[in-house]
C-alpha cells in the first residue's frame, strides 16, 4: 500500500449570507471527488458536527458578521484554523447583509417583527435563543485576520475549485482571472 499524503483538515461555515457560495461548492460536481482525495471535512453545514474542532488547516467562511454569535464563532474559527478563506462578497465586504447598515438594527427589527408581522402577540423583539444583532454588519477582516479572499456573488464553482487546488498544492493563484465582485 502506497503512503498517502496527509489530508487537509477542512471546515466550512456560513454566517450571515444566503448559502449561495456553499451551493457553488456543491456545483463543483465531479471535481468534488478529486478534492475529497486531499481533504477531510471536519466541520460544515454538510456534516453533522456540533462543535468547531481544533487544528483545522483551512476554514472556508461564507457570509458577513451580523450578530454576537457570528463574532464569537469567527473568533473561535481564527483560534482553531491555520488559514481562513473569505468566500464571496458577503464575507469580504458585507454585501447584501450590510444593507442593514443604512437603517440600523432597530429599524430592521421593527420592520421584521412588527410592521410586516401578521402575529406578534408579545409585542416584543425575540430575546431568547435568537442572537443579538450587532449595530453594524461587518466583513470578516474587520474582526479577524483573513488569509485569502475569493470574491463573487456567488463565487463560481470553477473559481472555488481552482482556489482549493492551489491551496492543496501550496502554490499561488491569480483569482482575478476566475472571478470578480458580483459575478
Amino acid at each position: 500500500m502506497e503512503n498517502s499524503p496527509k489530508k487537509i483538515r477542512l471546515a466550512t461555515i456560513w454566517l450571515d449570507g444566503c448559502s449561495g457560495c456553499h451551493m457553488s461548492i456543491l456545483d463543483m460536481d465531479e471535481k468534488l471527488i478529486e478534492i475529497a482525495e486531499y481533504v477531510d471535512v471536519v466541520y460544515s453545514p454538510y456534516v453533522d458536527e456540533k462543535e468547531f474542532p481544533p487544528n483545522v488547516d483551512l476554514t472556508i467562511v461564507e457570509g458577513a458578521l451580523s450578530s454576537d454569535h457570528d463574532i464569537a464563532m469567527i473568533k473561535k474559527i481564527r483560534e482553531n484554523s491555520k488559514l481562513i478563506l473569505a468566500l464571496g462578497d458577503c464575507a469580504i465586504t458585507g454585501n447584501i447583509s450590510a444593507m442593514k447598515n443604512l437603517f440600523g438594527s432597530d429599524a430592521v427589527l421593527q420592520k421584521g417583527y412588527f410592521d410586516l408581522a401578521d402575529i406578534n402577540e408579545s409585542k416584543k423583539y425575540p430575546s431568547q435563543i435568537v442572537p443579538k444583532l450587532l449595530d453594524k454588519v461587518l466583513p470578516l477582516h474587520e474582526v479577524v485576520k483573513v488569509d485569502y479572499f475569493l470574491p463573487g456573488c456567488p463565487v463560481p464553482a470553477d473559481a472555488i475549485y481552482e482556489m482549493l487546488k492551489a491551496l492543496i498544492e501550496g502554490r499561488e493563484i491569480n483569482i482575478h482571472k476566475l472571478t470578480r465582485f458580483g459575478k
